[in-house]
């Protein structure tokens, strides 16, 4: 990565459109080792649109919880604090995707593989002992977000590459390796590190390709979710290249990509969730 190019995606970050308040709230809170749930919960019930989202990504089918949760308090009960925050962060990024199509991208498919992700990811975790299911979520939800901050700063390049791996058939972050010198999971990696989301999520979003993956469960739950969603065409988020599971994520996960895909069973609610949460 040339000197230029590095400080472009620096000041790229930095001009990520800031948080709502309630959200800068949230940060401060996460730094803090003596805040409350009733704190978070304060803070959470005063953003109306953000309290919306989280209860309705709650009381998806993803979640599976055994009741309708009606208050963010309750979400505090049957989620954790740390897992409750993460959402509200996660839920906040997502407001920041750009609209209709930019650099090559049509955002609702971005949101639809983001979201389908996010949801396979923490279904996986399910058979992962290390592995917690919100940072899973969460991870899956922000593993694409790299692509947001070129899509803003290098919408001509980013689409060059974009078009690049689409001829070849190759995986795009070798083509944005050759167009910028680093990939988006490099860029979205910085992006959630200054957001301060835990060390492990951030090291999550960082490794997202090759053989020599740090071996993690989180980090097995969001690749293989991320392959299964390219696979079955769950949305789009600009790389139609396929990896395998590596030997040690398909050790983790009971099999080979297309046997992980098959005890899944029938995942068409969960897509039709993704696109419902995408269109709304």
């Amino acid at each position: 990565m040339t000197p230029t190019i590095a400080q472009e995606l620096a000041a790229a970050i930095d001009r990520m459109p800031a948080f709502p308040k309630s959200v800068q709230r949230i940060l401060e809170l996460a730094r803090e080792d003596a805040s409350t749930a009733k704190e978070l919960v304060t803070v959470i019930d005063r953003d109306p649109v953000l309290t919306l989202k989280m209860l309705k990504v709650v009381n998806s089918a993803y979640f599976r919880l055994p009741r309708q949760i009606n208050a963010v308090g309750h979400a505090v009960v049957f989620l954790g604090f740390n897992a409750t925050k993460n959402l509200a962060l996660g839920m906040a990024a997502i407001g920041m995707l750009p609209t209709g199509q930019t650099a090559g991208f049509d955002w609702q498919d971005y949101l639809v593989h983001s979201v389908a992700t996010a949801a396979i990811a923490r279904r996986l975790a399910a058979r992962v002992p290390d592995a917690d299911p919100m940072e899973c979520f969460v991870a899956g939800l922000l593993h694409d977000f790299g692509k947001v901050v070129m899509a803003r700063s290098m919408p001509q390049r980013l689409e060059e590459a974009l078009a690049a791996c689409r001829a070849d058939g190759s995986s795009l972050h070798l083509a944005l390796q050759r167009q910028f010198g680093v990939d988006h999971a490099s860029v979205g990696a910085q992006l959630v590190e200054r957001w301060r989301f835990s060390a492990s999520l951030v090291e999550t979003i960082r490794h997202q390709f090759g053989d020599a993956l740090p071996d993690t469960g989180m980090i097995a739950c969001v690749f293989a979710a991320n392959q299964i969603c390219k696979k079955l065409q769950f949305g789009a988020a600009g790389n139609p290249f396929v990896s395998e599971l590596p030997p040690a994520i398909a050790t983790r996960l009971g099999g080979p990509l297309e046997s992980v895909i098959a005890s899944l069973g029938d995942l068409g609610t969960l897509l039709e969730e993704a696109r419902a949460f995408a269109s709304a």
